[in-house]
């Protein structure tokens, strides 16, 4: 899952990026971010960003973003049944 929200404070315009899955490709995040930033600015359109995904072409995405402001926040494992760990 992925979503975008409003950051309140002193920066207008500032955004933060939420995705969970179960793995994670090299430079994933960023490529997506890159692309959706791309598709904000007008420079991709929002059809492009699905195509891209259902084709898995990385080299249709847009620039892959800066790591500067990336965070991990969390890591999570599954128990030996497969459910959430706690």
């Amino acid at each position: 899952s992925a979503e975008w929200f409003d950051v309140p404070g002193d920066v207008p315009g500032m955004l933060r990026f939420e995705i969970r899955a179960t793995a994670f490709c090299h430079q994933m995040v960023r490529s997506l971010v890159g692309t959706m930033v791309d598709v904000g600015l007008g420079r991709l359109h929002a059809g492009d960003m699905r195509a891209m995904l259902l084709r898995r072409d990385r080299a249709a995405a847009g620039q892959v973003a800066p790591p500067h402001g990336l965070v991990l926040w969390e890591v999570g494992y599954s128990d030996a049944d497969g459910g959430p760990s706690r």
